[in-house]
């Protein structure tokens, strides 16, 4: 049986990732799962200095290409002090976004194409890709009221309504081209609705690989 899985939650601003990470979280290890829960930009005491660069600030402080090498340098130490010490000791990992996010971000939506943000994940991530990718599908217009409801909004919410809209399509392309390891995720519903796909999907995922 597969100990440690490593699970990356990916969409939009507002689609309710943070909130089902710890449904996630909670529901895995009553099923006795050792679990560490992450988020990026972030998830050590160096990245999260990195992500204060990433989030705060004018909507064009940094340029696209800028803002993947920003994300990059940040993710390379999450994955040495907390990704892959946790898998290496066989427990599973849930990380709120992960290369995927930066592929959308900054390579689709941000029209730096792929190739650049590829190059790098190779050297940075290499064999340390996800196991599962749930892609949280949601109406810009929704997610972005509902970013807003949260309170002060960063850079990335502050984009536009266009942009969240390239996301969207960026993210439901990334899922389809791999399909072997991402679940779209309709987030429209309510919190328990959306935890029980969630679920569906992890629970599924794992006894296909289990078995």
């Amino acid at each position: 049986m597969k100990s440690s899985w490593f699970i990356t939650f990916e969409g939009g601003e507002g689609a309710g990732k943070s909130t089902q990470v710890v449904r996630l979280a909670e529901r895995l290890r009553q099923a006795g799962h050792d679990v560490v829960t992450t988020r990026e930009p972030g998830g050590s005491t160096d990245a999260d200095a990195i992500r204060e660069l990433l989030v705060t600030g004018e909507p064009g402080r940094w340029s696209p290409t800028a803002d993947a090498l920003l994300n990059y340098a940040a993710r390379d130490s999450h994955l040495s002090r907390t990704i892959r010490p946790a898998l290496r000791s066989g427990q599973t990992v849930i990380c709120d976004r992960f290369s995927d996010s930066t592929r959308a971000y900054q390579g689709i939506a941000g029209g730096i194409g792929l190739d650049l943000i590829e190059a790098i994940d190779r050297e940075v991530v290499g064999e340390t890709q996800p196991d599962l990718t749930l892609v949280f599908d949601l109406d810009p217009l929704t997610g972005l009221s509902r970013a807003k409801k949260r309170g002060g909004a960063d850079r990335f919410e502050r984009l536009g309504l266009s942009f969240h809209e390239r996301l969207r399509d960026a993210f439901r392309g990334i899922a389809q081209a791999n399909a072997d390891r991402c679940r779209i995720i309709d987030a429209s519903g309510t919190p328990e609705e959306v935890e029980e796909k969630v679920w569906q999907a992890v629970s599924s995922r794992m006894a296909l690989v289990e078995s």
